[in-house]
């Protein structure tokens, strides 16, 4: 089979199942704004979904199925596809459909980073044939250093995530009024759940505890080997970067150091660079593995000089490759926050943590200065409210922001510290 029957084939497959049933999700795609649409996120976090789930809407509103093209390049038969191939997607459906006008077409073009090259032919089919195009992608760099400037300013550009603690209700079916002792023991009950199960859709959706981590393993090994690995050409054996990165995983909620790590593989009798752990690190944070989050300080100089944290896209995703550990509830609560804060950012905005004697573990900035201060803790008892509330005053002096709360599993009270009024909130609460 050639090409462009192959193509054929993929989009006559697509327009016979569509459409498709699935969970909604808190973002939604605009429809009909002659623009080039682009997704981005980490590899299985739903981002095909949402383009179904967009497909969905424009069937319901009237738009005939023969005017959706889809393809998706994660198809093997596609593995040898080279940029001067894509002009075989347009020839194909004109074949098919050889009376309809390119112009009233909906283009979903899933992972196509996969094809070097792809933005040009995207933008040649916005330029002169196609005002909605829908693209999605697994790298970050899909609109920055990875593809010439040519798209820059072109699209609109969205990120998807694993499931919100708010999505993850909805998949399983729960209602209630987290207004009621009921429903607040309830919404506890299943937070607790989400921290142990994660956001990937099909783990969530996966009955047997057993199926859910072979699967999340199976996720790690695919961006391990084909994310990493093969897209960014690392010549350094699998294993050691699967070491690096379960280091970095290990060390979530703290400062990561890259010279301990790569001291560490010396004494093994490993030669690689400490330039190539860092690039690592940027890779991992490419793909949204990662999420590096740097120190505050007024000084440009001290914050690009200290170490940064990292938190992982999903908690359950990293405890599936490593040994269980005392302290994992602790760090599975403040990776969610963490997650939760990234959600909801605004473009000016960037997350933070600040060092300086004590300790606050997420420091919220824009343009204009420091909006506020979150501290995040499993359970406040007598011992640990000092140091949690002490961390908040510290920072609160440092950055003038008096917005102060402290996130916990199930604890909601009001504290009177120092010269701060500092909210505790359950963790629950605060992502729905």
């Amino acid at each position: 089979m050639n090409l462009r029957n192959i193509f054929q084939s993929i989009i006559a497959l697509h327009q016979e199942e569509i459409p498709l049933s699935l969970h909604e999700r808190s973002l939604q795609l605009p429809l009909n704004k002659q623009r080039i649409v682009t997704v981005t996120g980490v590899r299985r976090c739903g981002k095909s979904s949402l383009l179904h789930l967009t497909i969905n809407r424009l069937l319901a509103s009237g738009v005939d199925k023969e005017q959706i093209l889809y393809i998706g390049f994660d198809d093997e038969r596609l593995a040898n596809m080279d940029v001067s191939d894509f002009d075989e997607i347009l020839q194909a459906y004109r074949l098919m459909y050889p009376d309809r006008p390119l112009s009233s077409v909906y283009m979903f073009f899933d992972e196509i980073q996969i094809v070097k090259g792809w933005e040009l032919f995207v933008l040649r089919v916005y330029k002169s044939y196609c005002k909605n195009v829908y693209v999605t992608g697994s790298t970050a760099q899909m609109l920055s250093g990875e593809m010439s400037s040519a798209l820059r300013g072109w699209p609109d550009e969205y990120t998807e995530y694993p499931l919100s603690f708010k999505e993850f209700i909805a998949f399983k079916g729960v209602k209630a009024n987290r207004y009621t002792e009921e429903g607040a023991a309830l919404m506890a009950n299943m937070f607790k759940s989400y921290l142990l199960t994660g956001g990937f859709p099909q783990a969530v959706l996966a009955n047997v505890e057993t199926e859910r981590v072979k699967l999340l393993q199976a996720y790690f090994n695919t961006m391990l080997f084909r994310d990493m690995i093969e897209h960014y050409n690392i010549s350094a054996s699998p294993s050691v970067v699967r070491y690096f990165l379960k280091r970095v995983f290990n060390n979530i909620t703290k400062p990561s150091s890259v010279n301990n790590i790569y001291n560490d593989l010396k004494s093994q009798g490993l030669k690689l660079s400490k330039d190539s752990l860092y690039q690592w690190l940027d890779y991992a944070c490419n793909i949204f593995l990662l999420h590096k989050v740097p120190k505050y300080s007024k000084s440009i100089i001290k914050q690009s000089t200290s170490l940064s944290k990292y938190y992982v896209v999903d908690f359950a995703l990293a405890k599936s490759v490593l040994l269980p550990q005392s302290e994992e509830k602790g760090k599975a609560l403040e990776n969610a926050v963490y997650m939760h804060l990234a959600r909801h950012l605004n473009e000016n905005e960037q997350i933070y943590y600040f060092n300086e004697g004590a300790e606050c573990d997420f420091v919220i900035a824009n343009d204009e200065g420091v909006k506020e201060l979150i501290q995040v803790c499993w359970e406040l008892d007598e011992f640990n409210t000092p140091r949690e509330c002490g961390g908040l005053c510290a920072a609160s002096a440092a950055t003038g922001c008096k917005k102060a709360s402290i996130v916990t599993c199930n604890q909601a009270q009001s504290i009177h510290y120092g010269d701060l009024q500092i909210n505790v909130v359950a963790a629950w609460d605060f992502m729905l």
